[in-house]
């Protein structure tokens, strides 16, 4: 359903223009956040940690330097009073296994946000994982329970629940967009694309991957950005919603996919990684409830 204030994603507020602030703005998903948004009549904060992380990437937005792990009282001020916080950020990546993300991300990120929402942020959209869902297999929808299996997985669960039990004492509008796998230039060193971009880089003749007949869920990552775009100006409380394809995909037909878009010219060494432990063989999302907001929006 349309927010209060907005009605199209031009993000306009009567004569106004929505005020998005986007935290993470630096970081892999927030840069094409930024860019995305850029594309859209609203007015933009983006927040970083250091200033020069974006003076080439965000030509619209006002930056404001922040390290949102200490935050400062007036955090909501600084930031202009945005309608609208995309909260993108999260350290300790890719290793989802470290037990940093419950001991110190939680309670740093649940903290912030609380700050926020008692200061008057009105509609506040944070970004979830598919590990939340655990080690069940198959097409996962939002309706399950979800059995997050890893630290990385629990912790983003259990801010979500956080949030969830903040809003019965004072009510704000919350977007959980639970996130599946994404590729795209920029993308950390640790993750499949940019190891396998580095090693055609470095011209070696094979690329080290598992088996690669797990079935998973992907996206690039223009169309993610374009995604949360959406649902930050449009559906500012439809709860958690699954930010992906909706359609399985084998990890060795996708790098076989961009072998060939890419032109690069290196052979595959298939088996020489075991499958990870920490997620089933074989789970993509259940798209409903995004088409249907994409929908509403057409």
């Amino acid at each position: 359903m349309l927010t209060p204030y907005t009605t199209e994603l031009t993000g306009k507020r009567g004569a106004n223009p929505l005020k998005i602030a986007v935290t993470g703005a630096s970081g892999f998903i927030g840069r094409y956040v930024l860019a995305e948004l850029e594309r859209h009549q609203v007015e933009i904060v983006a927040t970083t940690r250091r200033v020069e992380r974006l003076a080439n990437s965000a030509r619209t937005a006002r930056i404001v330097e922040m390290d949102i792990t200490r935050p400062e009282k007036d955090c909501f001020n600084r930031l202009g009073r945005p309608d609208v916080l995309i909260h993108l950020a999260w350290d300790g990546l890719p290793n989802y296994m470290s037990l940093h993300h419950f001991e110190t991300e939680l309670p740093r990120h649940f903290f912030f946000l609380k700050s926020m929402l008692e200061a008057g942020l009105p509609s506040l959209l944070v970004t979830g994982t598919c590990f939340e869902y655990g080690m069940q297999s198959g097409p996962l929808s939002e309706d399950l329970v979800a059995l997050p299996n890893n630290p990385y997985g629990y912790a983003k669960n259990a801010l979500r629940q956080q949030l969830e039990f903040l809003k019965t004492a004072k009510p704000f509008a919350l977007t959980w967009a639970r996130l599946f796998y994404m590729y795209g230039e920029g993308q950390p060193k640790g993750s499949l694309y940019s190891q396998m971009e580095d090693a055609v880089m470095r011209g070696d003749e094979l690329f080290n991957m598992s088996g690669g007949e797990q079935l998973r869920d992907y996206l690039p990552i223009g169309e993610v950005a374009r995604l949360i775009a959406i649902l930050a100006t449009n559906h500012s409380n439809s709860g958690c919603v699954n930010v992906c394809a909706g359609k399985p995909i084998s990890v060795r037909k996708l790098v076989e996919g961009w072998l060939k878009e890419k032109n690069w010219n290196i052979g595959l060494n298939l088996g020489h990684y075991p499958y990870p432990t920490y997620e089933p063989m074989a789970f993509w999302g259940d798209r409903h409830r995004l088409d249907a907001i994409l929908n509403e929006n057409a």
